[in-house]
């Protein structure tokens, strides 16, 4: 299948990106964060809230894995790289593409994660959360695009460039 997923930290620019890209390239455009709040009819930071972190994670995994799409741009949740059986199915129906973001810049632009409702242990930092995540995002990545000190467009044609459109 010709998708291409979208993996990275929250706030390295996947939907904003996302959304640019389906529309250049004339692809659908799919935001698995606003499935996953369709499914549970409530906002991420509630569904953490209510349900605790590692039911989110299953939650999250659960929906990814059910993704049916074509020539879609599929922006994921910055934690969907937890859920193995989401990131094999995602792998096989497109292109993963890493948005990868220095941690000074992604501190910079995310300010508080408890309204993003970000996927974080209680007393863990955004350092230590980069540092855990940094490895699993460059495991599933078939291509990793550097987005420090770029804009969208830059972003979205290098995207094109790799990918092969």
């Amino acid at each position: 299948m010709n998708n291409i997923i979208l993996i990275g930290m929250p706030g390295a620019g996947k939907s904003t990106v996302g959304v640019v890209l389906a529309k250049k390239m004339g692809y659908a455009f799919l935001d698995s964060d606003l499935l996953i709040q369709a499914y549970e009819n409530k906002l991420l930071h509630e569904i953490i809230e209510v349900k605790g972190l590692d039911v989110f994670k299953k939650i999250e995994n659960k929906v990814n894995a059910a993704i049916n799409a074509e020539n879609t741009v599929i922006a994921t949740g910055g934690s969907v790289i937890y859920g193995t059986e989401a990131m094999m199915h995602l792998k096989s129906i497109g292109s993963v593409i890493y948005l990868k973001l220095g941690y000074e810049e992604l501190k910079n632009r995310l300010g508080d994660l408890s309204d993003r409702g970000v996927a974080i242990r209680l007393g863990q930092t955004l350092a230590d959360l980069y540092e855990e995540r940094t490895p699993l995002y460059e495991k599933y990545a078939d291509i990793t695009i550097d987005c420090s000190k770029k804009d969208i467009r830059e972003i979205v044609l290098e995207i094109e460039k790799r990918h092969g459109n």
